[in-house]
Parts: C-alpha cells; sequence; structure tokens
C-alpha cells in the first residue's frame, strides 16, 4: 500500500473509474484462513454527465455525478448542462486518453460491475480533519523529558529559534491544523464485488471517515 500523489501518465491510463462512499473496515479471510485488514465501500451507480475534450476544453476526461440532491440548490446553468440526467450531488472528472474517452457518451451509467475482484484500484479522498494540534500528535516530537525539574513541558516543542539569522526557518514543524487533506493510496486489490448491491471489498484502509466520498481509479 503506497500513499502519495499518482503521476500524470497513471491519471491518462487509468480506465475504470467511479465514485465510493467509505462504510467501515472488516476483516477477510483468505482460502488459507488468514486475515487481512479491508474496506467496504457503497458504489452506487453513476452517470457520465460530460466528456471534456481537447478542442473544447484543452484536456480529455470523463466528468461522472451520483447521489441526488434538491434541484432549488443548482444554478440554471448547471441545470441546463445537467438535461435531462438529473440532479446530481457529487461530480467528478477523471483524465482518460482520446481512445478512453470515445468509449463513454453523455449519459451512460457506471457502476461497481466494471470491477472484478483482482483489479489494482487508486483510492484518493479527503482525511479526517484533527483540528488544531500540537506537535506530539501532528508531527510525533517526543517531547521535553519528565525528569530534572520538568513540569509544563512534556509537550512542548522545544526550541524553534536559530542564532545566525535569528528568525525562524520557512517549514519549521510547529503546532497547527491537522487532517482535512487530500490523500492518495495507490496498489489496493478489489477483494469482492456486489454488483446488485452496489458494493466493493478493497484491501487495505482508505482515507477519511466513515461516509467519506472516494474517487477509485482503475
Amino acid at each position: 500500500m503506497v500513499g502519495g500523489p499518482i503521476s500524470y501518465q497513471t491519471v491518462l491510463a487509468c480506465m475504470k473509474f467511479i465514485l465510493g462512499t467509505k462504510e467501515n473496515m472488516v476483516q477477510f479471510f483468505d482460502q488459507n484462513g488468514r486475515a487481512f485488514p479491508a474496506t467496504l465501500l457503497s458504489a452506487t451507480p453513476a452517470t457520465v454527465t460530460d466528456i471534456r475534450t481537447k478542442e473544447r476544453d484543452g484536456y480529455t476526461a470523463v466528468q461522472i455525478g451520483s447521489g441526488a440532491r434538491s434541484a432549488k440548490n443548482v444554478s440554471k446553468a448547471q441545470k441546463g448542462a445537467w438535461k435531462d440526467l438529473g440532479i446530481f450531488k457529487d461530480v467528478r472528472e477523471f483524465r482518460v486518453d482520446e481512445a478512453e474517452a470515445g468509449k463513454y457518451e453523455k449519459g451512460a451509467v457506471v457502476d461497481a460491475s466494471i470491477f472484478a475482484p483482482g483489479d489494482i484500484v487508486t483510492i484518493s479522498g479527503i482525511t479526517k480533519g484533527k483540528g488544531f494540534q500540537g506537535v506530539v500528535k501532528r508531527h510525533g516530537f517526543k517531547g521535553g523529558p519528565r525528569s530534572h525539574g520538568q513540569k509544563h513541558s512534556e509537550r512542548e516543542a522545544g526550541s524553534i529559534g536559530a542564532t545566525g539569522p535569528q528568525r525562524v526557518f520557512k517549514g519549521t514543524r510547529m503546532a497547527g491544523r491537522m487532517g482535512s487533506d487530500r490523500v492518495t493510496v495507490a496498489n489496493l486489490t478489489i477483494l469482492a464485488v456486489d454488483s446488485e448491491g452496489g458494493k466493493l471489498l478493497v484491501s487495505g484502509a482508505v482515507p477519511g471517515r466513515r461516509g467519506t466520498l472516494l474517487e477509485l481509479r482503475g
């Protein structure tokens, strides 16, 4: 399981994609009885809402939408773009090459059946928000010593100054906002697929809390 941003070539190479919602983590047992961590995702059918072309938009991508929301919360321009398709809650774009984009048409439906057990996927999402945190939780600092007169400095950051330039260097690890970052996890394996129920079982952990919207690329 590898975390971090994926390359532009990897994005263009993706052939399968769908939007999913994180449900919970479970144990998955293989044929030998070994237990592995896995995440259950709910992947409801998504509709292709637009095809981005290089001539019109400057890049090639497929836009899909899923979920539903009230029409009063959508602009007239958006309603016109989604005419006869519905009102979608979540909309995302997936970069593809021109040949792959030609396989999709506006209004087509994409569901969990496009994936099969054994497929390798890349999942992106927003991590849990932790709020303002100190250096021990945010960066793993060990804190100050617990002896020799120390009383209130167990979780302090320590000195942040420098003797030469007499300023705090840019990028110094300090307390601050933690979480709520977009994270991509690659090389996850599809363990099981429930096409009728719209469920996917993925190996390992994925970003976010229960209910987090995730982008799956395969």
